[in-house]
């Protein structure tokens, strides 16, 4: 691997033009496909197979009306008055006249005829139905519904928007993500001494990105997804294309720092040491992502592979577009030689990391059992998590949404948010036997100690489909509605059986609960997986049982403790206010799949970074001690460089008004953060002193039939002598 990454550096360092204009061409056609040609994105979760969601394929099929998007118009009266007095009356009636004249709209309810008012009569509500689903809405008839409500506003009275059709749509590129950049500049800055070489990483990063983004958004042309799935593209691939890029130029800088140092030559080294660790490393995260498609889940599998796209070209643009950038640089990145002052230590590369190396390998047990206890510690709030899919309720407190969750759960109590569907299929069942049956799924709804209403049924013409909404005494979130949901499943559905029907229990609330079944039963397969891929990648990284074993087990510490930290943040609702949560509520159904694809790979990132540098020096060497703590003071402040940048990026989307992207945001944040700083940088050095030699011990029978890559170059040639090639380095001066 080393031996074919020095030829592509060297050879894109020689080409330095072309490979730039190729990159800056592909990038034009991504903005071109990709702002032109580009598709529709979705925010409904769908999972082929789950009860709820053959449900809603049967209702779309045979009783339309009753499948299409919703828009529930939320009324309150002011202090003092009721919905019933007659100017209150007249002016809903107004709004709800304009609200049919919208484009799609195929009913229209009205409080007062449908008897939705709460018992004090000063909060109501109506039901706008629309023909199509609440993706194929178009956001106009969106504004002239918003619009179409102004009678009811000018008349006094509070108006709010719920149901599926108001779904936000998730926004980026808001001053947190700005900030979450800036910051990122700041540390390659300090990381490399250099405002120069701190600019290149965030220049070649964003044009990897753009062209992955931009990709998935003319991909979702023929795919259907989610827009979960752009916004997981650009997190992962800002944040890997920064990290691979620095690790290139670090090197870089490293070796030019070298007497009589040849510009191109470094830069086609560090495209074949940092280069192969950034490979293997991106491989690592291409294969966790594309892994997620073990889940079996569609919409996942989707994200999984668009994220893995993003971070594919991330790979290629550090190996390529780095160094030719690097090669137009020449000169200018080399380090200043260091000025030593009367009373001043001179400081030696790698200081810092040195003498935390040395550190930690000086009570390596103390180090390793205080490190395992506080990861132990913050992962106990894991023993409690629940999966779901965000409500209103976790919804900004701001927006139309929650505040109509608010005054549907006040005005009719909070079960009224949890609305369940029965869907009878009575298809096969007499003509003269599916009124009857209907009502003994009726009665026995009714008769369910959690079950506080059953609306009258609706039916199509032949009365075949027959639908029943089902409001339970609690909320959405509530386990109780989770048991009531399992019982309606299992008793209500008896009667339909016997006739030789077929019932389902469908909703919002039973889809999220489906999902996160499906998803918690497929959790088992991707952990093992994960595990056994990281075991496979890292024995041929370097050549070793007990590095790779060792490595996985720092991983599953960092997956537990950052699942900790999400259920006593989001779950818990501890610090809601500094993270901006709206309501404490389950943890978002998939994103412990999510959270263990993405951070395992970056998690291998930092462990082939670190370990290699430490490899490298043993086989130099043979010193397994000065192995240890010469690959933390050669990569120690790089991988904590890279940490906070990925942290940084990450960072900025925990205050995204979605809740999903503000979990993952955080999720993301506090995992990386805890592997590099906690997992890599102190346990694995504590652990490879405890081990010394055996770290690196191998079976003769494995290391004759397990492939040799080579990431710490041990196969390049000699280095020549200092030359200045054609180009590289015009333009003079040093890097300031």
């Amino acid at each position: 691997m080393a031996k074919f990454l020095y030829a592509l550096g060297r050879w894109s360092a020689h080409r330095r033009g072309r490979v730039v204009g190729l990159w800056l061409l592909l990038l034009v056609v991504a903005v071109g496909l990709g702002t032109t040609l580009n598709g529709k994105l979705t925010t409904e979760f769908t999972v082929p197979g789950i009860e709820s969601q053959q449900a809603q394929d049967l209702l779309r099929k045979e009783f339309p009306a009753a499948a299409g998007g919703t828009a529930r118009v939320v009324f309150e009266a002011p202090s003092g008055r009721q919905l019933t007095s007659d100017a209150a009356r007249e002016a809903i009636a107004a709004s709800l006249k304009q609200a049919a004249g919208v484009p799609g709209v195929v009913t229209v309810s009205d409080p007062s005829k449908s008897g939705t008012l709460s018992r004090d009569r000063t909060i109501g509500y109506a039901d706008v139905g629309f023909g199509k689903p609440p993706t194929d809405i178009p956001q106009s008839a969106k504004d002239k519904l918003s619009d179409a409500l102004d009678p009811a506003r000018d008349a006094g009275l509070r108006v709010e928007l719920g149901g599926s059709v108001s779904t936000p749509a998730t926004e980026v590129g808001g001053p947190a993500e700005i900030v979450g950049v800036v910051i990122a500049f700041a540390v390659l800055a300090v990381a490399l001494g250099s405002l120069v070489a701190a600019g290149l990483p965030l220049i070649t990063a964003l044009v990897g990105v753009g062209i992955g983004v931009l990709g998935v958004e003319f991909v979702s042309r023929f795919v259907e997804m989610t827009n979960t799935a752009t916004i997981l593209a650009l997190m992962i691939g800002l944040a890997v294309g920064i990290d691979y890029a620095l690790f290139i130029v670090s090197r870089h800088r490293e070796q030019l720092a070298e007497p009589d140092s040849d510009v191109r030559d470094s830069i086609a080294r560090a495209t074949a040491t940092a280069g192969s660790a950034v490979t293997f490393a991106g491989i690592t995260v291409v294969v966790a992502l594309a892994a997620l498609s073990a889940a079996g889940i569609p919409f996942l599998t989707v994200m999984g592979l668009a994220a893995a796209a993003t971070v594919l070209i991330a790979v290629l643009v550090a190996l390529t577009l780095v160094p030719a950038t690097l090669s137009f640089l020449g000169e200018r990145l080399r380090p200043r030689p260091g000025k030593s002052r009367p009373g001043r230590r001179d400081r030696t590369p790698g200081a810092w990391g040195l003498a935390w190396g040395r550190t930690v390998t000086r009570a390596p047990v103390v180090v390793l059992v205080v490190s395992v206890v506080g990861l132990l510690a913050l992962a106990l709030p894991a023993r409690g998590l629940r999966l779901g899919l965000p409500s209103n309720e976790t919804q900004p407190t701001a927006s139309t949404q929650h505040k109509s969750y608010e005054l549907l759960a006040k005005g009719f109590g909070p079960g009224f948010n949890a609305t369940l569907i029965m869907v009878v299929d009575g298809s096969d069942v007499p003509a003269a036997q599916r009124q009857g049956l209907v009502k003994e799924v009726g009665t026995a709804l009714r008769a369910d100690r959690d079950v506080a209403t059953v609306a009258p049924p609706m039916a199509t013409k032949d009365g075949s489909i027959t639908v029943l909404g089902v409001v339970p005494k609690t909320g959405p979130d509530a386990t109780a509605t989770t048991d009531l949901v399992h019982r309606m499943r299992d008793d209500a559905t008896r009667p339909v059986d016997r006739a030789g029907g077929t019932a389902y229990v469908a909703g919002a609330t039973a889809g999220a609960i489906d999902i996160s079944a499906k998803l918690s039963g497929a959790l088992p397969l991707f952990i093992a997986i994960i595990v056994v891929l990281a075991l496979i990648l890292l024995m041929i990284a370097f050549r070793s049982l007990l590095v790779p074993l060792k490595a996985v087990l720092g991983f599953l510490l960092s997956i537990a403790a950052s699942l900790g930290a999400v259920v006593w943040v989001f779950q818990y609702g501890h610090l809601s206010g500094l993270f901006q949560v709206a309501a404490a509520a389950p943890v978002v159904s998939f994103l412990p799949v999510l959270l263990i694809g993405v951070l395992f790979g970056l998690a291998m990132d930092y462990e082939v970074f670190l370990v290699s540098r430490m490899r490298e020096h043993f086989k130099h060497t043979g010193s397994a001690a000065e192995a240890v703590t010469h690959g933390v003071a050669r990569s120690g402040r790089v991988v904590a460089a890279a940490a906070l940048i990925m942290a940084a990026v990450f960072g900025g989307f925990i205050f995204n008004h979605d809740p999903i992207i503000k979990s993952i945001g955080f999720a993301l944040t506090f995992g990386v953060l805890i592997d590099a700083f906690v997992v890599r940088m102190t346990v694995v050095p504590a652990v490879m002193a405890l081990l010394g030699r055996y770290a690196w011990a191998l079976p003769k029978w494995l290391d004759r039939v397990m492939p040799d890559v080579d990431i710490e170059g041990a196969s390049l040639p000699p280095r020549p002598a200092a030359e200045t090639p054609q180009g590289a380095g015009t333009g003079g001066g040093r890097a300031v």
